[in-house]
């Protein structure tokens, strides 16, 4: 693509990637006002989440084969209105009920942007600047993915939570009114059909798997659950059984909603296994933190802000580096030493004492950061690049399922090992954090195993 049409299709992509990713860890500092305002309880305040969260599951495979279908821009744009439209509703909701409902429509047109995100990277970029792109790209999805709280504390400083939807309104028009000149449409398009069918099946399998383990997780049937016990595990089965005859299906497509095809290309799928390894890990790791200042180091709010600040700092100050390296290093390599630093820097983090100086805990979260943001650009470029041309969409939509499946992961692991050993109790951060590091070690395998293909 010439420029300046590339430049501005760059910042369209980049603009709506990073709104889309943020607003998902956007409302969390908002929880405890929404319950108050709302007069409803902590359980019910975090479907204003989960809500969201769900609807990107549920449609995200099903729209990044459309995409495939249909064109990247028409998709990216259609999910860009409806994201924006629902933005307004939000802000102007009476009830929890009505904002929750409208922050699933709003996980829909996300999904819509999120599904054909790396597709359109992989369209604007000449291939020999791709790696450089999709750097950018990752280092836009990793800053905006835990930046969402900091960005809430400076709206609610001077505005009311409704304004945390209303930003996205101007933003979202500006998206639509730069992207219908500057975006491109697909020149190759898969030659599928999307059956309802299968879009059904999709949003019953993880639809059904979400609610389930959300429930069970969450204390089915306890105070402050939403379900007795035997209506979780109903639909964690009900799930389960959609799932298997969803996967039987598709596999006897040609080109499926659900691209289990492309898990035959060997690096395709090691490079899943080591995306969905290593934001368990980053998840698991990003739940566990807060609970370690606040508590056994007995750090205030604003103290252990600034010291997660580092993580995301040095994620951006690698992710240009790591994409130069792209092509002349191979990405199996490039992850593997960047997820054994991100090991090592959880693991020291696990086993510092509650009086370690803030040089030793800035100096791990430096590390870890550094290795995710080194991790994070070639083993995106490699799922993007190893799927042929006219399966762009259905390679990223992969990549933004190994993502969200690898935080859902991490999340529920979390809360398995709090449940055990409450925080309060000062061991759960510690075996939280070690456990992180386990699966940063385990997603540094899967990277380094690359090499042999």
């Amino acid at each position: 693509m010439p420029q300046p049409q590339r430049r501005w299709a760059v910042l369209v992509i980049l603009v709506g990637i990073g709104m889309a990713v943020l607003d998902g860890t956007l409302v969390n500092l908002a929880l405890p006002t929404l319950a108050s305002e709302f007069q409803v309880s902590a359980a019910h305040a975090i479907w204003v989440v989960n809500a969201f969260q769900l609807a990107v599951l549920c449609v995200l495979l099903p729209l990044a084969s459309l995409g495939d279908r249909l064109g990247y821009r028409r998709v990216y744009l259609t999910g860009t209105a409806v994201f924006t439209l629902a933005s307004l509703g939000c802000a102007m909701a009476p009830s929890l009920p009505w904002l929750a409902g409208l922050r699933f429509v709003q996980g829909l047109g996300a999904a819509g942007m999120m599904s054909v995100n790396l597709a359109l990277v992989r369209s604007v970029y000449p291939r020999a600047m791709l790696g450089r792109g999709i750097a950018i790209n990752s280092m836009v999805v990793a800053t905006t993915a835990v930046a969402g709280p900091s960005v809430a504390a400076a709206v609610l400083s001077v505005a009311d939570w409704p304004w945390l939807f209303a930003i996205n309104v101007p933003v979202g028009l500006w998206l639509l009114w730069i992207g219908l000149a500057a975006l491109p449409d697909s020149e190759t398009k898969a030659s599928t059909t999307v059956r309802p069918v299968d879009v059904v099946l999709n949003v019953l399998t993880f639809g059904l798997v979400f609610l389930g383990v959300d429930a069970l997780v969450t204390g089915a049937g306890e105070q402050g659950g939403w379900l007795r016990p035997q209506m979780a595990v109903a639909l964690l089965a009900g799930g389960l059984l959609a799932g298997g005859i969803y996967v039987r299906r598709q596999l006897h497509l040609a080109v499926p909603v659900l691209p289990l095809d492309l898990l035959r290309i060997r690096l395709f799928a090691l490079s899943m296994c080591t995306s969905v390894s290593a934001f368990c890990a980053q998840m698991l790791a990003n739940v566990s933190l807060p609970f370690l200042f606040l508590g056994p180091h007995g750090r205030g709010h604003w103290e252990a802000g600034l010291l997660m600040m580092c993580w995301p700092l040095a994620t951006i100050s690698v992710a240009p580096f790591a994409g130069r390296l792209i092509g002349r290093v191979p990405s199996g390599l490039l992850g593997g030493i960047g997820l054994g630093a991100m090991a090592l820097g959880m693991g020291t983090l696990a086993l510092l004492p509650p009086t370690a100086s803030a040089t030793w805990i800035v100096a791990c979260l430096l590390l870890c950061g550094a290795g995710f943001g080194l991790f994070q650009s070639p083993n995106n470029h490699t799922i993007v690049t190893s799927a042929p041309a006219h399966r762009s969409g259905g390679a990223g939509g992969m990549q933004s399922a190994a993502r969200l499946s690898g935080h859902m992961s991490g999340a529920i692991a979390a809360a398995a090992v709090f449940s055990q050993w409450p925080p309060a109790q000062g061991l759960g951060p510690y075996l939280s954090l070690g456990l992180a590091a386990l699966m940063a070690c385990a997603a540094g395998a899967f990277s380094l195993t690359r090499l042999r293909v």
